[in-house]
């Protein structure tokens, strides 16, 4: 298909031009923005309107692409910059307001140093931007591809006893310690995370700025809803597969109208119940 593409693409049946440049698009970094513009020069001598908006659309492809590989070096460069650290850990939490369920943290620590683009983990960012299924696919590439991550968790029973202060802090403090790789440097969305007694910068609004962070809010979120759908099973009148335990309308009538389960946070809900 290839080179009869670059031979004569004017003869082709367009729908097995569209289907290749599909198959292209999911397969760019193997194909390569050099061969990609070739496929639209040769696009682009064809005479079809429904052919040359392929090639157009390729080419729009190639610019969101570029300006994404872009932002996420700038991320990447952003956690370099705190000097020449080999191991840079990023941590952050979801679940500090909800009603029902545990804290939850992430701690990852990426390859900065990447040789090639296609080590980059693309489309990184604040997880509550991405949608369920972009945050599910990129928590398992983060994964795959980090040189170490952990994730801790403290259930709603120790946040009723120690406070979500504390519960907060510390279940940062346990995902950094957690790490296989003992990090240089942690990296924190917002606030300092104390007791640690490892270097720490906290970086107001981090999750936007720093690869390590944006990376440990994915894979703790996808970690979190994973979990509270899991207790949706066991406690099944709560919602807890679409509101993750947190207040939302449906959760608070459930509540005063079945009571608490064994995972509803009690110092959470005294203006409730």
């Amino acid at each position: 298909m290839e080179e009869d593409l670059f031979e004569n693409a004017g003869k082709l049946n367009f729908n097995n031009i569209k289907t290749y440049t599909a198959y292209i698009k999911n397969n760019y970094s193997e194909v390569g923005k050099k061969k990609l513009y070739r496929i639209i020069e040769c696009l682009n001598k064809d005479t079809r309107k429904n052919v040359l908006s392929l090639a157009e659309s390729l080419g729009k492809f190639i610019e969101k692409n570029e300006n994404e590989i872009s932002r996420v070096k700038d991320m990447y460069e952003f956690d370099k910059s705190f000097g020449k650290y080999i191991y840079v850990a990023g941590v952050d939490e979801v679940g500090r307001g909800p009603l029902a369920g545990p804290i939850a943290a992430a701690a990852v620590v990426l390859k900065l140093n990447y040789k090639e683009d296609n080590d980059l983990i693309l489309g990184v960012k604040d997880s509550k931007k991405l949608s369920p299924k972009n945050r599910e696919a990129l928590s398992n590439i983060i994964k795959e591809k980090a040189v170490s991550y952990n994730v801790a968790v403290l259930n709603s029973t120790e946040i009723d006893d120690k406070g979500i202060a504390w519960c907060n802090n510390e279940v940062l403090r346990r995902a950094v310690l957690g790490l296989k790789v003992s990090p240089d440097i942690v990296l924190s969305d917002g606030y300092a995370v104390k007791n640690l007694n490892i270097h720490n910068e906290f970086i107001i609004k981090g999750d936007a700025r720093s690869a390590s962070i944006a990376a440990a809010s994915i894979v703790a979120k996808v970690y979190r809803d994973n979990l509270m759908r899991e207790y949706s099973g066991m406690y099944p009148h709560y919602g807890f597969e679409s509101n993750a335990g947190y207040g939302t309308e449906e959760h608070i009538q459930a509540i005063k109208k079945l009571g608490t389960c064994k995972i509803h946070r009690m110092s959470f809900l005294r203006n409730i119940i």
